[in-house]
């Protein structure tokens, strides 16, 4: 591949010395170039790029006299908004660590994420979130008591009371070893983990992200991904401002919203993970009818797997390509994604990033044959510094000489595409052979009254069986015996599901991910609320398998 995008960034050492320093640098390099370019856009109001230095400042200033040090932790509890950008950066200004939360997590979630990064302050944003507001109100930071703070012109804030237990950590000048976000993900053990940053992995992505999707000034660019989780923050948010292009922030998805941005609002670029299309499609009259999207020229899906039947519908109805990518929040979180001068009828997730490495790795240690799948090692800018607090974590996933261990399963093509089979924690072993949830979910999300469905495992005595939740779209109708007899056609015996449990809804972090390991738990303990339909015996022979 040979784009002058590729060209661009092909002297990887070259483009990491010409980074920033520091993440709200992105701010100061676009006062420089456009101040008056319309930075975000918050439902009628929009701030310029120089009024967000103004408002960068001002947070910085006001966080530094309420006690904030460099190396200390800041949390931030609400939803997409543009006085959370401002905050983000004014952490930055000060060294300080940002640690986004979505405020519609639960209160065990909130206090086991605070417990363990000890946050010199917390600070609720309120105004644009209640989840965040009854937070604020559970930890005593109530509006009448709590000191505000009025972020520009979009809205004020609350701060908790000062952590004065709080110890700052060590302060490196080097951006590739400052750490910029504390980001807690759940992977797929339901526990949290604090992925530690920093600065330079941060602007890499935004730089590579800016540049393969070629944005720029003109462009306005979705922001409805939760910036709390990495996808919104680095590749959205960060990769937009980079460009110098425009971030139309929404605060909680919504169909009818999106479609508004696309129709009427001018949007170019659509950002979100598969079920957010999924949504878009089955809000409309006619799924299959072409939108008038004038503006709109390109989309990607990230976060989850893609199925072929949701991205050939997309494109039917947008008009454009539906861009495939993968990452994890350990890789900042892009490792690979197509690009715009070659796009896919598969799903295939595309090339590496320039500067990232890759092996596929077998279960003995060495690399698999070309084509085969194995677990996915990665090398490059992308990698997290680690784990918050846990060293012997970090050492399991990062080995000494800098490959992460994904835990994902792939496999690349010839043309150096990856394709993502599935996780090997994921992983159902049947009767000897190795099933991958997301190809069996592909099956299951083709029938037009399937909005998407999710597959686990569940230990069996001397064997694993396979079980599938799927949610139907509203006003469609089909059994769990209908989705055994179309699957049935189209897996091999030990792939089919031995219960598929059609669900009134499949649970959801915040950036649309479903939560596998719950639904994991609900098969093992078959506490369905929904009775579901045997459709296979709990073993098969290896004649039957074949």
């Amino acid at each position: 591949m040979n784009t002058a995008a590729e060209r661009e960034l092909a002297d990887v050492a070259h483009m990491l010395t010409a980074l920033p320093r520091r993440i709200h640098d992105i701010v100061t390099l676009n006062v420089t170039r456009n101040p008056q370019a319309e930075a975000l856009r918050e439902g009628e109001c929009t701030w310029t790029y120089a009024e967000l230095a103004i408002a960068t400042d001002a947070v910085a200033s006001r966080l530094s006299n309420a006690g904030v040090r460099a190396g200390d932790r800041v949390m931030l509890v609400g939803e997409n908004c543009a006085a959370l950008v401002a905050l983000i950066f004014g952490v930055s200004r000060l060294d300080a660590w940002a640690t986004m939360v979505n405020a519609r997590l639960s209160a065990r979630e909130i206090d086991v994420i605070r417990n363990h990064c000890r946050p010199r302050r917390t600070i609720y944003l309120a105004e644009v979130s209640p989840d965040a507001a009854a937070h604020a109100r559970r930890h005593e930071a109530a509006e009448g008591s709590a000191e505000r703070f009025a972020v520009g012109s979009m809205g004020e804030v609350l701060f908790g009371a000062l952590d004065g237990s709080c110890q700052p950590e060590a302060v490196a000048d080097a951006a590739a070893e400052q750490v910029a976000a504390l980001v807690y993900t759940s992977g797929t053990t339901g526990e949290p983990k604090g992925v530690m940053l920093t600065h330079r992995n941060l602007l890499y992505i935004a730089r590579v992200s800016s540049t393969l999707r070629a944005l720029d000034a003109g462009d306005r660019v979705y922001g409805v991904l939760p910036i709390s989780h990495v996808y919104g923050l680095a590749s959205v948010t960060l990769g937009t401002l980079f460009a110098g292009a425009s971030l139309q922030l929404e605060t909680r998805f919504s169909p009818q919203a999106m479609l508004k941005a696309i129709t009427r609002c001018g949007v170019t670029v659509l950002q979100g993970v598969p079920s957010m299309y999924a949504k878009l499609l089955e809000s409309l009259p006619v799924a299959t009818a072409p939108l008038d999207v004038p503006q709109l020229r390109t989309c990607f899906a990230g976060g989850s797997p893609l199925d072929p039947a949701l991205k050939a519908q997309t494109e039917r109805v947008l008009g454009v390509t539906l861009h495939n990518g993968y990452g994890l929040t350990e890789a900042s979180p892009t490792v690979a994604h197509t690009r715009l001068d070659a796009p896919r009828s598969d799903c295939a997730v595309g090339p590496p990033l320039p500067g990232v490495e890759i092996r596929v790795v077998a279960n003995s240690g060495g690399d698999v044959a070309a084509g085969k799948p194995g677990t996915l090692h990665i090398r490059g800018p992308n990698v997290m510094r680690g784990y918050y607090r846990n060293p012997e974590l970090t050492a399991e996933a990062i080995d000494v000489d800098g490959w992460l261990d994904t835990g994902d399963i792939a496999r690349q093509d010839a043309s150096g595409a990856l394709f993502i089979v599935g996780r090997a924690k994921e992983l159902i072993i049947r009767s000897g052979f190795n099933v991958y949830p997301a190809e069996v979910e592909a099956v299951l999300n083709a029938p037009p009254a399937v909005v998407h469905s999710a597959v686990v495992g569940r230990a069996v005595p001397g064997n694993e069986e396979v079980v599938a939740f799927v949610e139907l779209a509203p006003g469609k109708s089909t059994t769990a015996a209908e989705l055994a007899r179309y699957v049935a056609g189209e897996l091999a015996p030990y792939k089919r599901p031995s219960e598929i449990v059609v669900a009134p809804s499949l649970p959801v972090a915040a950036n649309g991910k479903i939560l596998k390991h719950r639904l994991a738990e609900l098969a093992q303990r078959a506490a369905s609320d929904v009775s579901p339909d045997r459709t296979m015996p709990d073993t098969i022979t290896r004649e039957e398998a074949l």
